[in-house]
This record gives C-alpha cells, sequence and structure tokens, in this order.
C-alpha cells in the first residue's frame, strides 16, 4: 500500500516538474525569435520580450536585441512587432 502512495507522490512531483518547465520555455519573458524586417526586407533574429497581454494570451511587447543593427540600441520602427 506505500508502495501505491509513494508512487502517486512521485507521479504528483514529475507532473509540477514538467508545468514549470513548459512555463519556463514557452511562457513569459525574453525569448528569441526570427522574423522578416519589414524596412530592410531581409530575415533577422530578435530577442522579443513576450509579456501576458490577458490571461493564457501572450504577446510580444519589446523587441530588445537585433542582428541586423548590432550591438547598438534598437532606435528603428519596430514594424516587426506586428510579425511576431
Amino acid at each position: 500500500m506505500s508502495g501505491i502512495i509513494s508512487l502517486e507522490i512521485f507521479g504528483v512531483l514529475i507532473c509540477w516538474v514538467v508545468l514549470g518547465h513548459a512555463i519556463w520555455k514557452w511562457g513569459p519573458g525574453l525569448r528569441c525569435r526570427s522574423v522578416r524586417c519589414p524596412e530592410k526586407r531581409v530575415g533577422a533574429k530578435v530577442l522579443a520580450d513576450q509579456r501576458e497581454g490577458e490571461f493564457g494570451c501572450l504577446r510580444v511587447v519589446d523587441v530588445k536585441e537585433c542582428s541586423l543593427i548590432g550591438n547598438a540600441p534598437v532606435a528603428c520602427g519596430k514594424g516587426c512587432l506586428e510579425r511576431l
């Protein structure tokens, strides 16, 4: 009987670990994304800041870095936000 209870507790712990990993990986925060730049018409890799706009709905609110600009701050019109 104690073996079954231990197995159930272990199963619940595994479920919590899987849930935590999924939220960490695909949840809000800074994420690398690929997008086509509407100004230069080429592909770019950006560091996008994702936030939870509504419950269960993520949206990109800002672009922190862009591969086309380099180490300089992102000072363009950020038209790529609509494409993310």
